[in-house]
């Protein structure tokens, strides 16, 4: 009997938990998707809302490294009309994990600024705070051309 009981009860929690990954997955993808289009819009609200902070954004061989303050304020000074050469973003091949109140989203995105699109491999670190995803770091790699077969 206390069989019958425990099997019902075991499939409920494994959906639940299901449930709950797909949900954090699909917030962090939205939350990632967003962030690319912020970017590109240099919407500085969502900007400020979404990166924790302490956030650390550690560039291409980390020959540049930005924290909010940096990341906000170009986006100000791009509304303000200081010229954005990219004219594009596009992400893809998207990867989420989580454990716990930390999630991770890795992928690919293809940064145009005229001349030669850029293809950076990314990998982003989310941290839920209070009920909600901020994004604490981001880790970006350029693909040299060479190498982009199959990416």
């Amino acid at each position: 009997m206390k069989r019958l009981i425990l099997i019902p009860l075991l499939l409920t929690i494994l959906v639940l938990t299901s449930v709950a990954q797909t949900q954090d997955h699909q917030t962090l993808l939205g939350l990632d998707l967003g962030w690319e289009k912020a970017l590109l819009d240099s919407d500085v609200g969502f900007l400020e809302n979404l990166l924790a902070a302490d956030f650390i954004w550690v560039h291409n061989h980390a020959n540049q490294i930005d924290g909010k303050e940096a990341v906000v304020s170009k986006a100000k000074r791009i509304q303000a009309g200081q010229e954005n050469d990219t004219q594009g973003r596009v992400s893809r091949g998207h990867t989420v994990v989580t454990v716990g109140n930390t999630g991770v989203v890795s992928g690919y995105t293809v940064v145009d600024k005229g001349q030669s699109p850029i293809t950076y491999h990314f990998m982003r670190t989310y941290s839920k705070v209070d009920g909600k995803y901020v994004l604490l770091a981001n880790h970006t790699m350029a693909i040299p051309d060479e190498e982009l077969k199959g990416k």
